[in-house]
């Protein structure tokens, strides 16, 4: 992906790179950022998100088939301890962050936090005066 295109540089730190074992899609819906990270044949209780400062890490685990007779002719899907992470830049509010799996995908939900929403700044007027110290001064 082109850097000059990406809109998520802002949110995430330039570390992020591509995994095959857990690819990853980010958007941004409305005020909210969304992960969504293909993991299946992950049994859920095996999914760990943890965020220390601004690094996201995600975490499950997937068994590998095991029988009695089973010879392998291909094997690609990975197995054992998956791991993900994520550094965040600031911009998202991480206390307020959820995460639902549902059908191989977990999604997490990350909010942006205040700070980092557009603001509106209010241009009032005075027919004369004087800016000191960063007020506006009536004549006299």
């Amino acid at each position: 992906m082109d850097r000059t295109l990406d809109p998520f540089r802002e949110l995430f730190g330039d570390d992020v790179t591509r995994t095959v074992a857990m690819p990853v899609d980010v958007v941004l819906a409305g005020d909210d950022v969304v992960l969504a990270i293909d993991l299946p044949g992950v049994e859920w209780s095996s999914i760990d998100i943890d965020a220390k400062e601004r690094t996201l890490t995600i975490r499950a685990t997937r068994s590998t088939w095991t029988a009695d007779g089973l010879q392998w002719l291909l094997r690609e899907r990975p197995t054992g301890t998956l791991v993900r992470r994520l550094t965040l830049r600031k911009g998202v509010a991480l206390d307020k962050a959820e995460a639902v799996y549902a059908s191989g995908v977990l999604t997490v939900r990350m909010p942006v936090a205040d700070e980092a929403k557009p603001r509106k700044i209010a241009v009032s007027h005075v027919d004369s005066g004087w800016v000191i110290g960063g007020r506006v001064e009536p004549t006299s």
